[in-house]
């Protein structure tokens, strides 16, 4: 990997997500040798990729380049690479580019999709949890319509204009609304020639309220801002299969469509190498202690959605979100760096500073510490809100001005097929016969 060696420690982190690029900037200027690895040369801000899968806003807009945050910072090392396992007896870390030695080993590799072992959903349906995923769901859609208005059976038209979505999340309502929002002000435009009232956005959630975690207020606005957008909203039905053409659920209900967004659920995305007893099988996350540590190791550490900490309060770990990731590297740092300066490490200690949703123009659910409010006001303290937290100025101003636009014009100027995506599922519906 052409690491120097030195007489400093060094201190391997893998993942770039929120959790590896805390612990990373709270390890800046020490005496310790940092080395970043990631399969990717930038850090994504996840809670937007919704908007660029709906065309609201560019990829380079929502990703920074990780090598340029530490440009500046001394004794710092990125690597884009894999990581394949884990010799935790040599404290070497093996990827895609050869070996590593490491004194201290960070796992912050985050979550990949769950999808609960069903190997058929797994193939059919398309995921959002990287860049490339929220390009194919955009180019998907997109081609959806151009081959619905050449499109001579009706079955197959409604089909291909036909979305369901799964898992009542944030990540499935904001999806859902920005769909909504597209049929009702964009694609009619677009697309003069094609009866857009027969597009259908269904929102399928398992259990009985959206947004669990949330306060029921949020929950039942987020569903009423739903439905007066037209999407329509199943709760307590369950999605058993889908074949391509057809998603069977536990109940009577099933639905023909040519895309399902797979919104259900996440798993750790675990490193090989480690024990299984280390490992919990409820979302496949490490087991570790109030100082991140992984169980069983000494200088093997855990932090963000791939470490399940349980406490008192979260007896099945911190949710697999953006504020505890964050909280958790930054604190894994600050720990690392007391450990070699001689000083008391602290326990981590979640501070919950509460959780929103937006469902579209004027329309948000935010749950704080104090207070709950709901509509136009949420919806701006939103935007801040996630303005604020992405990384660098050209980022700011980017995402700000499309906002401004978007909203100023009801336009979404980033509809356009870069890549088309090639469709794993062909109809073969029997009226084709």
């Amino acid at each position: 990997m052409n690491i120097p060696q030195t007489s400093f420690p060094r201190i391997v982190i893998v993942g770039g997500g929120f959790a590896g690029l805390a612990a990373a900037r709270a390890l800046e200027n020490q005496e310790l040798q940092v080395v970043l690895i990631d399969k990717h040369n930038y850090h994504t801000f996840q809670p937007l990729l919704y908007q660029v899968a709906t065309g609201g806003l560019e990829p380079d807009s929502i990703a920074f380049p990780l090598r340029k945050r530490f440009n500046d910072v001394e004794n710092f090392y990125f690597r884009l690479a894999e990581v394949t396992k884990v010799n935790s007896e040599e404290n070497l870390l093996e990827t895609t580019i050869g070996s590593l030695e490491y004194d201290e080993l960070i796992i912050a590799t985050g979550s990949t999709t769950n999808f609960f072992g069903n190997k058929s959903i797994e193939k059919y349906a398309m995921e959002m949890k990287s860049v490339p995923q929220a390009l194919n769901i955009r180019s998907l859609v997109l081609e959806n319509f151009e081959e619905a208005l050449l499109e001579t059976n009706l079955e197959k038209r409604l089909a291909l204009m036909n979305f369901v979505i799964v898992g009542g999340g944030p990540t499935g309502v904001e999806l859902a609304g920005a769909l909504a929002e597209m049929k009702k002000g964009i694609l009619p435009k677009d697309y003069p020639d094609l009866d857009i009232r027969q597009m259908k956005i269904n929102l399928i959630q398992s259990s009985g309220e959206l947004l669990k975690g949330m306060s029921n207020g949020a929950s039942q606005k987020a569903e009423d801002f739903l439905i007066k957008l037209g999407v329509d909203v199943w709760k307590n039905l369950r999605v058993l299969n889908y074949d391509g053409e057809t998603v069977t659920t536990n109940g009577e209900d099933h639905f023909k469509t040519a895309t399902v967004i797979w919104a259900a659920g996440v798993k750790g995305d675990t490193i090989d190498g480690l024990t299984t007893e280390c490992t919990v099988e409820r979302a496949n996350r490490f087991k570790v202690d109030r100082f991140s540590k992984v169980e069983g190791y000494e200088n093997i550490y855990a932090v963000g959605d791939v470490a399940c900490m349980k406490t008192e309060k979260y007896e099945y770990g911190h949710p697999m979100m953006a504020q505890p990731a964050i909280q958790q590297g930054r604190l894994m740092g600050k720990n690392l760096v007391a450990k070699y300066t001689g000083k008391k490490q602290k326990s981590f200690e979640y501070n919950d500073k509460g959780s929103m949703a937006t469902i579209g123009r004027n329309k948000a659910v935010v749950d704080l510490p104090k207070w709950k409010f709901q509509g136009v006001f949420a919806w701006f303290v939103w935007m801040f809100v996630h303005l604020f937290s992405l990384i660098g100025f050209r980022n700011k101003v980017i995402v700000f001005m499309n906002w401004v636009y978007n909203y100023i014009r009801f336009d979404r100027e980033t509809r356009l097929i870069i890549r088309p995506y090639k469709k794993k599922n062909k109809f073969s519906f029997a009226s084709d016969e």
